[in-house]
């Protein structure tokens, strides 16, 4: 009776225990959510930034194309400057002889008023009251006057000649003195305004040089704040894939207490049943847990293969759809591989059973325990490898304590082809 107490009071504590660790696990797994959350969020932000970067980058690329334009176009102006220079320089070089001439022109016309003056101060010396026809009535004789006439007449054209050369000089240069100021005029016109294009152009790659700089300015920025969500994304993840170690650690503590829990709990069962008398109880310890995907059910001796044979109560030849374990009643029966249980309860010919549902690498499975004496577990219940899901008993159709074990690929089936043996999976 101490002994039943003591281990109520053991297992109660265990209980306990185990709410204290599920409680750690729901903490750590609320914190794996929380950080799966932060990453997701920081990706999106992370890509968010990008396409602002990529943004920026275009519009980068298409001022920098129309700066290159621009300079294009400010090479094409300089390259007209550089011609309108070279033809300013022809011009003064036609200014240069256009002086020439009409400093040669101011010579003439000076020697020429030079002439004409010397000629008036003649005339004025001689009386001004003087003139052509008083000299031609002046002759003395026909021949006279015919020389006097001759004379006249020479003086006259000479004084024409002068006047009209005079004329000449001064309308041509008139006329070049006009033409070298309109040259000049078209020249100057055309420099200012081509100087006009220049310092507009640059103006133009200036702003757009500014808007440049500023836009890469805006790229650092985003790049600087990409870095850091990058940064923060790897360290989320760090910590996240130190939670997941700590949840994986956390479930293995809690399915070890689980195991230890059900040990004592059989253990406990075993007693009692021993303390009222009942048939001998075997107090075994749970098989070692084999890595891989599989384990051993149970302890003990196969007895059994997979196959025909005279069935050992009804001695007729059948069908063994399982492989069989000899162990003492009340030998822990453990679940193969993780699954959840589909079935667990009694059934005919199999007794107290309990059937596991597998996914093994995408593949469903289902293994069957049978002829239990106890049922340490419920349908719907999901349990890892190594598991404690009841004890080697002898209910049902059987001729003593023994576990049948069944493989079947799919959903259990009674009568189907569903079965395979068993020892493909485990290994004893």
């Amino acid at each position: 009776m101490i002994s039943s107490v003591l281990a109520a009071c053991l297992l109660t504590a265990t209980v306990g225990s185990t709410d204290v660790f599920a409680e750690s696990l729901k903490d750590l797994q609320n914190e794996k959510k929380a950080a799966e959350t932060k990453k997701k969020n920081l990706d999106s932000t992370i890509q968010k930034k990008e396409i602002q970067i990529q943004e920026k980058q275009s519009q980068v690329d298409v001022l920098i194309s129309q700066i290159k334009k621009l300079n294009d176009k400010i090479e094409e102006t300089n390259q007209n400057m550089d011609r309108i220079i070279e033809e300013m320089n022809k011009t003064k070089l036609e200014i240069d002889e256009l002086q020439a001439s009409i400093k040669e022109l101011e010579i003439r016309i000076e020697q020429r008023d030079q002439v004409l003056r010397e000629r008036v101060k003649v005339m004025q010396v001689k009386g001004s009251k003087v003139s052509y026809l008083d000299v031609l009535l002046g002759a003395n004789s026909f021949a006279d006057f015919i020389d006097r006439f001759s004379a006249v007449t020479t003086l006259m054209d000479a004084d024409r000649k002068i006047i009209q050369q005079q004329e000449e000089d001064m309308a041509q240069l008139e006329e070049e003195k006009k033409l070298v100021e309109q040259k000049l005029a078209e020249q100057e016109e055309r420099r200012q305004k081509i100087q006009a294009m220049k310092d507009e152009l640059l103006e133009k790659k200036l702003e757009k040089r500014d808007v440049v700089n500023e836009l890469e300015k805006s790229q650092e920025k985003l790049s600087s704040e990409k870095g850091q969500l990058e940064e923060e994304y790897s360290n989320t993840v760090e910590f996240s894939k130190e939670l997941e170690q700590k949840i994986v650690a956390e479930q293995e503590r809690l399915a070890e207490v689980a195991r230890k829990e059900q040990a004592k709990k059989l253990r406990l069962q075993q007693k009692q049943a021993a303390a009222q008398g009942g048939s001998a109880a075997y107090s075994g310890e749970i098989p070692a847990v084999s890595s891989g995907t599989w384990t051993k059910p149970t302890s003990g001796t196969l007895s059994s293969g997979f196959g025909w044979r005279i069935h050992p109560i009804t001695k007729v030849k059948k069908q063994h759809r399982g492989i069989d374990f000899s162990a003492p009643t009340g030998t822990p029966v453990v679940s193969a591989a993780d699954g959840v249980v589909s079935y667990a309860g009694s059934m005919e010919g199999f007794g107290n059973v309990v059937m596991i549902t597998h996914s093994v690498k995408g593949k469903i499975l289902t293994t069957v325990y049978a002829h239990l004496s106890s049922i340490g577990t419920s349908s719907g219940t999901t349990v890892d490898k190594g598991q404690s899901i009841g004890a080697v008993g002898s209910t049902g159709l059987s001729t003593g304590p023994h576990l049948h074990f069944e493989v079947h690929v799919g959903n259990f089936s009674a009568t189907g082809p569903s079965a395979v043996n068993p020892l493909h999976y485990v290994s004893f």
